[in-house]
């Protein structure tokens, strides 16, 4: 079965864009404060089984899930280009994006639970709404298109990164300044909101087409 090295790309670029390993490994070290070595590996290890059993269950259940609440995939690749284009929006102007942070109260009285990597590593941060709504839709599109192993090849790659960019935080955190991140934010926002924006269109262009038959 031949790869689609660009829709591979474009699952990669997008994974890449909203989940933002690079943007995250401060938070993971604010997170695991105080923690010995040993044990910031344990939490990353978690997080990232969390974070692969999550993509997993999006990309193959997602449209299932979908059609036992009677919602189709267009309906629902229009409002997850809309959530997703508000997070890129929210990482182009710098600011967190409320879909992908915990409020005050679900957090625990000293600002969060011990168990920092299923909340809020895992959820929301890394796989919240937005990731959840651009898995559900690259999934149908890869199995309506025959592209499963394009689909899985994008997903590898990114998780292997998500990976090293977690193991190694506690070095890299030493190199990335505050700066770097803020560009880095901005420019994954840009390719985010195009990638948003093409799930709009493709959803409306399906709906209207479909009015008109």
């Amino acid at each position: 079965m031949a790869i689609d090295f660009t829709f591979s790309m474009k699952v990669f670029s997008a994974l890449f864009a909203i989940m933002n390993p690079i943007a995250n490994i401060p938070v993971f070290l604010s997170l695991t404060e105080g923690l010995s070595d040993g044990k910031k590996r344990a939490v990353a290890a978690t997080t990232f089984i969390g974070v692969t059993i999550g993509c997993v269950v999006s990309v193959t259940l997602g449209e299932a899930i979908l059609k036992v609440f009677g919602v189709s995939i267009d309906d629902f690749r229009l409002a997850g280009g809309l959530l997703v284009l508000l997070i890129a929006l929210d990482m182009v102007h710098g600011s967190s994006s409320a879909q992908h942070t915990p409020r005050q109260g679900e957090l625990g009285e000293s600002g969060y639970d011990q168990d920092v990597a299923i909340f809020p590593l895992t959820t929301p941060l890394l796989v919240g709404p937005g990731t959840i709504a651009t898995l559900v839709v690259f999934g149908h599109a890869a199995a309506a298109n025959g592209e499963i192993a394009s689909l899985a090849t994008g997903l590898i790659v990114f998780l292997a990164l998500l990976a090293a960019a977690l193991f190694s935080a506690p070095y890299l955190g030493r190199f990335l300044s505050v700066k770097v991140m803020a560009i880095a934010s901005r420019l994954m926002g840009m390719i985010l909101a195009a990638i948003a924006v093409e799930m709009m269109v493709a959803s409306l262009t399906a709906i209207f087409k479909g009015l008109v038959h």
